[in-house]
C-alpha cells in the first residue's frame, strides 16, 4: 500500500490543467462495445479506475491501441462471449465500479450479459434498480444466480418504449441509452440524468450513427438503428478536478490559474464556491483564483445560515461536497452541508476534527462547519483515504495544515486523479509518495 507524506503550509502558485473527465471516460470507453469498428478516444485520464477498465476490455477481446499519452483506439470486433460469463470476469467486475457501464452495450449488441455487483467507493448504498428496470422496459429478462451473486440478463430482442426512471441515475441513464440505441423502434426516457457526461456520451453515440434527441434535458428520445460505426471523440475536462483545484487554490493558493476549462460545463460549481466567499475570475479560457487571506460565507437573503446541498444536475454534484466542506473550515462564518445522496460520505469529517476543524456531524447526511477564518491553522496528522473525493479533500486539508501529514490508502485518490502529487509539486506543494 502506498501513502502520501505532505509537508503543509507551503503556498501554491502557478498554472495547472485539468485531466479528462473520469466519469465521462468510463461511459464512452464502454460505448466502444456497441460497434465492431474502430473508436478513437482522446484526453483519456491516466487513472486507476480507467486503466483497470481498459485492462478488463482487453481481457474480453477488445483490441486496444495506445496512439499517444491519453489517446487510445478501441476495436471490439472479436468479443469473447464465453469469457464474459466466466467466474474470472465476474470477479474482476465486482472490484471495479465502472464495469457496470458495460452491460447496456453487451445487452444491446449480444442480447445477453452477466452482471456482478460492482465495487468502488464505500460511500453508501448504490443500488442498481434503475439499470434493471430500464432493461426490463426494453424487453430484457433478468434473474439472480444463486451461489455466484450475479444477475443473468437476456433479451431475444430489445424494443423501444416510454419509460419514467425512478431516479435520475447517471450510470443508469447511460446504460439504458446504450441499450436503446440498437433497440427496435423509439425509446423515450423521462427523468433521465443530464450531466455533461451524459451529454458527451449522447454526442459520441450520434457521431457513431445513433439518433438521440433532447440532449442536455431530462427527456431523451432515441430512435433505434441497426448498426453503429466507428468515430473519434475527445473527452471534456474533468469538472470535479476543476472544482478540487478551486478549493485548493482558495485554501492554500497564492494565485492559481486553472487552464483549459470549459466554464459553461461547470454549471453551479463556481457559484457554490462563491457562496463560501471564494473569488473566482473567468478569463482566457480558464479560471483564476487569487490569494485569499480570508473569505466569508454568504447567508441567504433572509439572513439564515447558508446551506449547501447536493442535487442531480444541474444541481451541485455530490462529488464536490467533501472539497467544499474542507474549504469551509477556514472561512469566516458557519455553513450547513447536506449530503442527500449517500449516507456514508460525510464520515471522513472525523479526520478533519482530529486536525482541529470545528465540525458538528449532525447525522450521516448533515454536518455544520464553523469556520476558523484562518485564525487557527489545521494540525497535521495521519489519516486514511476512504474514497476518491474524501481523499482529495484530506489532501487539501494536509496542504494547509501545520506540520507533516500522512495519508494512507492513496490508491483511492489514484482512482480519480492523474499523477496528482507531481502536478501539485510543480506549483509549489511538498508531497512525497512512499511505500507503506
Amino acid at each position: 500500500m502506498q501513502s502520501f507524506v505532505i509537508e503543509g503550509g507551503y503556498p501554491l502558485k502557478g498554472t495547472i490543467s485539468p485531466q479528462g473527465a473520469k466519469n465521462e471516460a468510463l461511459q464512452v470507453i464502454c460505448a466502444c462495445l456497441l460497434t465492431d469498428q474502430e473508436v478513437r478516444i482522446k484526453n483519456i485520464p491516466d487513472i486507476l479506475d480507467v486503466n483497470n477498465l481498459i485492462l478488463l476490455l482487453k481481457d474480453m477481446g477488445v483490441e486496444v491501441t495506445r496512439n499517444a499519452p491519453n489517446d487510445f483506439t478501441f476495436r471490439a470486433a472479436n468479443i469473447k462471449l464465453d469469457y464474459i460469463e466466466s467466474d474470472e470476469f465476474v470477479k474482476k467486475c465486482s472490484s471495479l465500479r465502472g464495469s457496470v457501464l458495460m452491460f447496456g452495450p453487451l445487452l444491446a449488441r449480444f442480447h445477453r450479459a452477466v452482471m456482478a455487483k460492482p465495487g468502488g467507493d464505500k460511500i453508501g448504498r448504490r443500488r442498481l434498480d434503475t439499470h434493471f428496470l430500464g432493461f426490463k422496459y426494453l424487453g430484457a429478462d433478468y434473474q439472480r444466480v444463486e451461489g455466484r451473486d450475479v444477475f443473468e440478463i437476456k433479451a431475444e430482442e430489445l424494443r423501444g418504449c416510454y419509460m419514467l426512471l425512478d431516479e435520475a441515475s447517471v450510470t443508469g441513464t447511460a446504460n439504458i441509452i446504450m441499450a436503446s440505441v440498437l433497440a427496435k423502434g423509439t425509446t423515450t426516457i423521462y427523468n433521465a440524468a443530464c450531466e455533461p457526461y451524459i451529454q458527451q456520451l449522447c454526442h459520441m453515440l450520434n457521431s457513431m450513427g445513433a439518433e438521440i434527441s433532447g440532449i442536455a434535458s431530462n427527456l431523451l428520445t432515441i430512435v433505434g438503428v441497426e448498426k453503429l460505426h466507428g468515430t473519434t471523440h475527445t473527452i471534456n475536462p474533468d469538472m470535479i478536478e476543476v472544482g478540487s483545484f478551486i478549493g485548493m487554490a482558495a485554501m492554500v493558493g497564492d494565485g492559481i490559474f486553472i487552464e483549459n476549462v470549459q466554464v459553461e460545463q461547470l454549471g453551479i460549481i463556481p457559484d457554490a464556491f462563491r457562496r463560501l466567499g471564494v473569488k473566482i475570475e473567468i478569463k482566457d479560457g480558464g479560471i483564476y483564483i487569487p490569494r485569499h487571506n480570508t473569505y466569508e460565507v454568504d447567508s441567504f437573503i433572509d439572513g439564515t445560515i447558508m446551506t449547501i446541498a447536493d442535487a442531480p444536475w444541474p444541481g451541485l454534484t455530490p462529488d464536490l461536497l467533501s472539497v467544499l466542506l474542507v474549504v469551509a473550515t477556514q472561512a469566516r462564518g458557519s455553513v450547513l452541508f447536506h449530503q442527500k445522496m449517500f449516507e456514508s460520505r460525510l464520515f471522513f469529517v472525523d479526520k478533519l476534527i482530529d486536525m482541529g476543524a470545528q465540525i458538528i456531524l449532525c447525522d450521516p447526511h448533515r454536518a455544520v462547519v464553523i469556520g476558523h477564518d484562518h485564525k487557527i491553522q489545521l494540525r497535521a496528522g495521519r489519516m486514511t483515504s476512504p474514497d476518491i473525493r474524501a481523499g482529495i479533500a484530506l489532501l487539501i486539508a494536509a496542504l494547509s495544515a501545520k506540520g507533516t501529514s500522512r495519508i494512507d490508502n492513496i490508491a483511492q485518490i489514484d482512482r480519480g486523479y492523474q499523477d496528482i502529487e507531481n502536478r501539485l509539486t510543480q506549483i509549489g506543494a511538498h508531497i512525497m509518495r512512499v511505500q507503506s
